[in-house]
């Protein structure tokens, strides 16, 4: 024990001092969470782990939202500038991971955490840009297999955010904007929605209230979007079965293979209905999978719906995959991240606006 004492010591200062900001950005796949524990903890934690962040979605194969990798303390030097991390064990073992959160926790923390119920910590950018770093603690074991399990979507969803916002910042790359379709967008229909210079403007419906931007036509690794609204909409129109049926009637009339033989719907298996917070406003969102009316091709796809009370109108926004030949996590995360940079004119800063209109009328 008295040769790690230094060790823990030294790491102990970096995080409490943090005297230079992380700059570097975190290395390692979005999909990995590395598990500072202790082997045999570790392997008492696995269900509870695996059960929070390795959940499944069906693509339509099983994926994992994360694979769960786990490292000795020993090895944190190694993989300290991983994009997920987590430092795992009960205070009162006397293993060398729970050693290291003794000495990187003051005793005034501990003690919080114990009078609050508490059990975990985050720490962004600690070693690298765009990191999270979080400590999983309880008093004891059985408590903290219990505080996880109870606060499994707390947790998943903080690993998720900051990978959102990691791919925000990839994807929103100013070179490989379209600005002029986003403009005319804008200017055509009051809202714009991030356009990758791979994406095509498909269909424009003004007729319809229908937008579909398109990623690779006829190759085995399509993306889709489409825009819908209802204008003068009722509020009372938001509900689960409304929103299933626009989008079946939707893509009935619009996703269509070319003969016009088949047409794209909803799958009955995987099909989730969630309440969420979209920008301030109450919305559905739904995620499943896709399928042509003959079962012949599928795939995943993830819907936003809600209404704007300024315009009064019922948004519906929409993003599918389809590469059967590929894992598809990574790309259905991509469609979840660009259908949130959807925004109204109103969202929007008058220099904004007036780049976007200027960039759609030069073109």
């Amino acid at each position: 024990m008295e040769k790690f004492i230094p060790y823990i010591f030294f790491f102990f200062i970096l995080i409490i001092t943090g005297c230079d900001p992380a700059t570097k950005p975190a290395s390692g796949l979005e999909d990995e969470i590395y598990i500072v524990a202790d082997l045999a903890e570790f392997e008492e934690l696995r269900p509870v782990l695996e059960t929070t962040f390795e959940k499944i979605i069906y693509t339509p194969q099983p994926e994992k939202l994360f694979k769960l990798n786990r490292i000795s303390v020993n090895e944190i030097e190694k993989h300290k500038n991983k994009k997920n991390l987590i430092i795992a064990a009960p205070l009162n073992s006397n293993s060398t991971t729970s050693q290291f959160i003794k000495a990187v926790v003051d005793s005034a923390s501990r003690m919080k955490l114990v009078e609050t119920n508490g059990f975990f910590i985050k720490k962004y950018d600690l070693w690298a840009k765009d990191q999270l770093v979080m400590i999983l603690t309880s008093t004891e074991m059985r408590k903290l297999q219990s505080d996880i399990l109870r606060n499994k979507d707390d947790l998943l969803n903080s690993f998720q955010q900051i990978s959102d916002k990691r791919l925000y910042s990839s994807l929103y790359n100013k070179k490989y904007e379209q600005e002029d379709i986003e403009g005319k967008l804008l200017k055509d229909y009051g809202w714009l929605i991030f356009v990758q210079s791979d994406f095509k403007l498909a269909l424009n419906k003004s007729d319809d209230n229908f937008v579909w931007l398109r990623h690779s036509p006829n190759s085995d690794m399509e993306r889709w979007i489409f825009v819908y609204w209802v204008e003068n909409a009722s509020p009372e129109l938001l509900n689960p079965d409304s929103v299933k049926a626009i989008r079946n009637r939707m893509t009935e009339k619009y996703y269509r293979i070319s003969d016009d033989s088949a047409y794209v719907v909803i799958a009955k298996d995987y099909y989730t209905i969630s309440e969420i917070n979209f920008k301030g406003r109450y919305a559905i969102f739904t995620q499943g999978l896709w399928n042509l009316n003959i079962k012949d091709m599928s795939g995943p796809f993830i819907n936003y719906t809600f209404y704007d009370e300024k315009s009064k109108r019922l948004y519906m926004l929409d993003g599918s995959v389809f590469a059967p030949k590929y894992y598809k996590r990574n790309l259905i995360q991509q469609m979840d991240v660009t259908l949130q940079s959807f925004m109204t004119v109103e969202e929007l800063n008058k220099e904004r606006k007036e780049e976007l209109i200027k960039a759609a009328e030069e073109k």
